[in-house]
């Protein structure tokens, strides 16, 4: 077994806490002095989402309720001939839901890969979005039905800064269905998008609450389908993000407040809320990673 000690978070934030007062503006670092102007809130997007083995049979219901006529299945090529895809195609057939199927999704996706979803996703015209997949197909599709919804954006337009302008998204998207086949990235439950953009070779990514899924489908059947080796980064990548939650600059220590609560960011803070199921994966992780 992993031997894992959650410390006090005072141990890992001492230096944070006093770059805490420090904010970003055009001109470089500014300081507040005024204790008013500081944040003091943080606001959860809680996310919906259904659980339980054989759940995925459910998507072409949920489509049909919500009266989608024109659907795009996302995924990639390896996950189209497997289970998670044939069980969701099931789905829609079944409840007669006119679907189209993209399946050149690229694993760790970059600009022109999103372009290229976007570009298709726009042809189409679809009403609602059917991703199933893992974190790169959910992000993906998320990219795709943000920019489909507004055909005249630039890619660079919702891209975080200081690589996009990162501007707020007051558009809405379309209805999305994430199918999880992954057990790490936690994509189906975040308004987040991530990808490699080549001209400056880095990772960035879009955050937005607009563009969270509707509804997250966490089907354990579909792990199944997950390589060992899959299996395993996966469960590195939860303990990854519980120890940089658990360990990130406390919310009401990040600066400046928005001047506008839809300014807010994504990604917040740690917070009371955010540490308990930080603290918890620290323990099942410890405890079955191994394994």
């Amino acid at each position: 077994m992993i031997s894992l000690k959650i410390w006090p978070r005072n141990r890992f934030l001492f230096g944070w806490r006093i770059l805490g007062n420090v904010t970003q503006n055009g001109n470089g670092l500014s300081y507040s002095t005024n204790p008013q102007d500081m944040e003091y809130a943080f606001e959860m997007a809680c996310s919906n989402i259904r659980y339980g083995p054989g759940v995925t049979k459910e998507v072409g219901m949920d489509l049909q309720n919500l009266g989608a006529k024109k659907v795009c299945l996302m995924t990639d090529k390896n996950l189209r001939k497997l289970t998670p895809v044939k069980v969701a195609i099931e789905s829609l057939e079944r409840h007669k839901i006119n679907y189209k199927i993209y399946d050149s999704v690229r694993v760790e996706p970059t600009d022109q890969s999103f372009k290229d979803a976007i570009n298709f996703s726009k042809a189409n015209d679809f009403d609602a979005y059917l991703a199933v997949g893992g974190g790169s197909v959910l992000d993906t599709c998320k990219a795709a039905n943000l920019y489909a919804s507004n055909p005249k954006a630039d890619l660079l337009d919702y891209v975080n800064a200081p690589v996009g302008k990162a501007l707020p998204v007051t558009h809405t998207v379309k209805p999305l269905i994430a199918v999880t086949t992954t057990a790490g990235t936690g994509s189906e439950t975040t308004g987040v998008a991530i990808f490699d953009y080549l001209p400056l070779k880095a990772k960035t990514g879009i955050a937005s609450r607009a563009i969270k899924p509707t509804l997250g489908i966490v089907d354990p059947d579909n792990l199944s389908t997950m390589p060992e080796r899959v299996a395993a980064y996966s469960g590195l990548d939860v303990l990854c993000h519980a120890i940089e939650s658990y360990t990130a600059i406390p919310y009401q220590s990040r600066g400046l407040r928005p001047a506008n609560p839809n300014l807010r960011p994504a990604y917040q803070g740690s917070n009371p809320i955010s540490d308990i199921w930080c603290r918890h994966a620290l323990q099942i992780t410890s405890k079955y990673l191994k394994r």
